[in-house]
C-alpha cells in the first residue's frame, strides 16, 4: 500500500505540473507564451487545404449556403469512381491476384478549385472541383509489394498539401513505406524531393526491407496523412501485426524537409538508451518492443510551431508481461517542436496499456474561455471514452486529472500500473466499465438472462485487466468500451464560434480471447487470439441502448451541452420476437461516423433500416433537421468547399464495381 501511495503521489504531481516537468526534461527548454489566443477557425475561404480543414483538426468551415432550410434539397452535383477499379491485376500480378480496394477512407483536399483525392491503393487523383473531371493521376503501385501492411487491407485516409505562393506540392505517404512529393499542377514526381521518393523505413530498427521474415508485407508504412508545419513534413508510421513476436519495429515519428526530402529529425516514441523515459521500459524492453507511434491523424499549432502526436499501444496490445513499466511515450499526447523534433510536453493517458486503447484520433485545437481565462486548448478524445483537455502551449491540464487506483493484472507475468489518470472534466461520452445496471433490461426476463450470461465472465470498472479463459466455463474479461473504442479515428469536430466539441461515440462490449501461440510461431507468453463480441440474451445486445451517440461539449464549462442517440432503430433488435409489443427507446443504431461542422449545421452519416443517410443537426440542441440518401456506406469523413459561389459537401462511399466520391450541392 505504501508503494502504491508513493506512486500515486508522484504521478499526481507530474500531472498538475506537466509543463514544468516536461520542459525541464528537454535539456532546459523553457519558453514563454502570449496570452493572446491564436484561433483555430477551420476553413474561412471555401477551401479545404488540410485533412480536417485546418492543422488544428477542427473539421469546420464557415460556409453557410447549405443550411437548415435547404439541406433536404441537396442533389448529387457529380460523382467520381475510384480509378483502382481500372487496374488489370491479373496482368500486373498474375491470375491468382486478389487485391481489395473497397475501403475508400480518404477525405479529399480542395485548393484553388482542385480536389486532391487518394484511393485505397494510394493512387492520387486531381479533379476539377466544380465538375469532377480528372485532371491527372499518379499510381505509386503499392499493390506490387504484396500483402497490405494493415490487417484492414489496403486503405489510406488522405494526402497533405503544401504551397508557398509560387509552387505547391501534394505529399503522399504510402502503405508500403515511401514518401512521394507530387507537383500539384501536373501530378509529376518532384525529383528534388529525395530523387523522387523517400524511404520511411531507413534506420528503423528491425525494419530492414531485405531481411523480412514474413511473406510480402513491408515492415512499416502509413495509412493516415502526414502534416505540414512550416518547412517540415511530419510523418507517422504503422507496422504489421505479423509475425507474432515481441521483437517488432518501433513506429517512430519523423520530420522531413519539405523541399529536399532530407530527414531532419526522428522522435523516438519508444525512448532509446540514455533518453528521457527509457527507465519506464524496465528490463531493457525498449531494446526490442515495437509499435508505440502514431497510426492516426496528427494536429499542429502553426503559430506555436508545435505538432501533436496521439500515440498508440506498444507491441502486444493485451499483454504487457514482456514490457514491464509505464512504457512512455505510448498511449499519450506528445507535443513536439516541429522544427527540431524536441519534446515540449507530454501526457500519458494510459500507463502500461493492455486494452488496445490507442490514442485513436487527432487532437482538436480549440480556443476556450474558462472562468474568464482565455486558453489555447487541446482536446484529446480517446477509446476509453474520456476527453483530456490541456493548455496546448504548456501541457497543463485545464481541469484536474487525478490518478486513481485500478485493478491489478490477472494473467501470469503481467504487472499492471497501480493507477490510471481520470479527468475530472469533461464527463465521459460513453459507458465506461461494466456493472449490472448497464445490462439490457427491456423486460425482467431479459435482464435475468443477461445476469446469467455475465456469470461466465470477469467484468468491472474501466481498466479491469484481461484474463484467461479456463475449463470451468470462464470466458475472459469483458471490456467496455471495446477495443474499437468509445472514439476511434473518426475523432471529433469543433465549432469555434460557440466553443463546442462534437464527439461521435460507441457503446459496446468486447472480449479479447487470450491464450498462447505455438512456440514455433511466437515468443509472446500470451496473445489475443481472437476479438469476440459479447452477445446478450436472445441474440440481443448485452448492454442497454444507445449503442452509438453524438455528444456535444460546452468546452468553456467542460460539461455536456447535449447528447443524442445517432439513429433510432436497429432492425435486428426491433424485429426480435422477444421485444414484440415493447415501446423501445432510441437505440442509436446509426453507427459512429465522422462529423463535418459548418457555420450553419452539424453534418454526419447515419445507418438506417432503409439505407445510409447524410444527416443535418442543429449544433446547439442536437435536433435532427433533415436527411438525404447516400448511394453507399460512407467510409470517410465528409468535407465541404465552395467554387464560384456554390457550396459542396463531399463524402466517399462504398459501391460496386468501385467505391465513389459523392459530391452534393443545391440545385442550380
Amino acid at each position: 500500500m505504501i508503494v502504491m501511495q508513493q506512486n500515486f503521489h508522484k504521478r499526481f504531481l507530474e500531472t498538475v505540473s506537466s509543463a514544468a516537468f516536461t520542459a525541464r526534461a528537454v535539456g532546459g527548454l523553457f519558453f514563454s507564451t502570449s496570452l493572446t489566443a491564436f484561433a483555430q477557425n477551420g476553413s474561412s475561404d471555401g477551401e479545404w487545404p488540410s485533412y480536417a480543414a485546418d492543422a488544428g483538426s477542427t473539421k469546420y468551415t464557415s460556409l453557410s449556403q447549405i443550411n437548415a432550410d435547404n439541406f433536404a434539397e441537396l442533389d448529387i452535383a457529380w460523382r467520381w469512381s475510384s480509378i483502382d477499379a481500372e487496374l488489370d491485376f491479373e496482368a500486373l500480378l498474375g491470375p491468382d491476384a486478389d487485391i481489395s480496394f473497397g475501403r475508400l477512407q480518404a477525405t479529399p483536399l480542395m485548393v484553388d478549385g482542385v480536389i486532391y483525392m487518394l484511393t485505397a491503393l494510394n493512387q492520387v487523383a486531381a479533379l476539377d472541383a466544380a465538375s469532377g473531371e480528372m485532371l491527372w493521376s499518379h499510381d505509386p503501385e503499392v499493390y506490387m509489394s504484396g500483402e497490405p501492411i494493415s490487417p484492414l487491407g489496403f486503405h489510406h485516409r488522405g494526402v497533405a498539401w503544401w504551397g508557398d505562393g509560387e509552387k505547391s506540392r501534394i505529399l503522399v505517404t504510402t502503405n508500403d513505406g515511401y514518401i512521394i512529393s507530387l507537383v500539384a499542377e501536373t501530378g509529376e514526381v518532384d525529383p528534388a524531393f529525395g530523387g523522387g521518393r523517400v524511404d520511411m523505413t531507413d534506420g528503423i530498427p528491425r525494419a530492414d526491407r531485405d531481411s523480412l521474415d514474413y511473406s510480402g508485407a513491408q515492415p512499416v508504412g502509413a495509412v493516415s496523412p502526414p502534416i505540414v508545419v512550416g518547412e517540415i513534413l511530419v510523418v507517422q508510421q504503422i507496422t504489421s501485426n505479423r509475425p507474432h513476436y515481441k521483437e517488432r519495429p518501433p513506429t517512430w515519428v519523423r520530420g522531413y524537409n519539405i523541399h529536399s526530402g532530407e530527414l531532419v529529425w526522428t522522435f523516438h516514441t519508444i525512448p532509446q538508451g540514455g533518453e528521457f523515459g527509457v527507465e519506464t521500459w524496465q528490463e531493457g524492453s525498449w531494446r526490442y518492443t515495437g509499435n508505440g507511434g502514431v497510426w492516426t491523424q496528427m494536429s499542429a499549432d502553426l503559430e506555436l510551431g508545435y505538432v501533436y502526436l496521439p500515440t498508440e499501444a506498444p507491441t502486444n496490445d493485451f499483454y504487457g508481461g514482456h514490457r514491464p513499466g509505464d512504457n512512455l511515450f505510448t498511449q499519450s499526447v506528445v507535443a513536439l517542436d516541429a522544427s527540431t523534433g524536441d519534446r515540449v510536453w507530454h501526457f500519458q493517458m494510459i500507463h502500461h496499456g493492455i486494452w488496445d486503447y490507442d490514442t485513436p484520433a487527432a487532437p482538436n485545437l480549440i480556443d476556450i474561455n474558462v472562468d474568464g481565462r482565455e486558453i489555447r486548448a487541446l482536446a484529446q478524445v480517446t477509446k476509453q471514452g474520456f476527453t483530456y483537455v490541456f493548455d496546448r502551449a504548456t501541457g497543463v491540464p485545464v481541469w484536474p486529472i487525478i490518478e486513481r487506483a485500478v485493478s491489478q493484472g490477472l494473467i501470469p507475468g503481467e504487472r499492471t500500473s497501480l493507477t490510471q489518470p481520470f479527468p475530472t472534466k469533461p464527463p465521459p461520452f460513453v459507458v465506461q466499465g461494466l456493472t449490472e445496471d448497464d445490462l439490457i433490461d427491456f423486460t425482467p426476463q431479459l435482464r435475468a438472462e443477461a445476469l446469467e450470461i455475465l456469470e461466465d465472465y470477469t467484468y468491472g470498472p474501466l481498466f479491469t485487466p484481461t484474463s484467461l479463459p479456463d475449463d470451468d466455463g470462464h470466458r475472459g474479461t469483458i471490456m467496455v468500451p471495446g477495443a474499437g473504442g468509445g472514439a476511434n479515428w473518426e475523432g471529433a469536430g469543433v465549432d469555434p464560434d460557440n466553443n463546442i466539441l462534437f464527439v461521435p461515440g460507441s457503446n459496446n462490449a468486447f472480449l479479447p480471447f487470450m491464450g498462447t501461440l505455438p512456440e514455433d510461431e511466437s515468443d509472446l507468453r500470451y496473445y489475443r487470439l481472437q476479438n469476440r463480441g459479447v452477445l446478450g440474451p436472445r441474440r440481443l445486445p448485452l448492454l442497454k441502448p444507445p449503442y452509438s451517440t453524438i455528444t456535444a461539449y460546452d468546452m468553456n464549462r467542460g460539461e455536456i451541452l447535449w447528447q443524442v442517440a445517432n439513429g433510432d432503430g436497429m432492425t435486428q433488435v426491433e424485429n426480435n420476437p422477444a421485444l414484440e409489443g415493447i415501446d423501445l427507446p432510441p437505440l442509436g443504431g446509426g453507427g459512429r461516423h465522422p462529423v463535418l461542422v459548418t457555420s450553419a449545421l452539424l453534418v454526419h452519416a447515419q445507418n438506417t433500416g432503409d439505407g445510409t443517410k447524410l444527416i443535418a443537426r442543429n449544433k446547439l440542441t442536437g435536433q435532427e433537421i433533415a436527411a438525404i440518401d447516400l448511394p453507399g456506406n460512407p467510409n470517410a469523413a465528409p468535407m465541404s468547399f465552395s467554387v464560384d459561389g456554390r457550396q459542396y459537401i463531399a463524402v466517399a462511399v462504398s459501391g460496386q464495381p468501385a467505391p465513389e466520391l459523392i459530391v452534393y450541392a443545391l440545385p442550380k
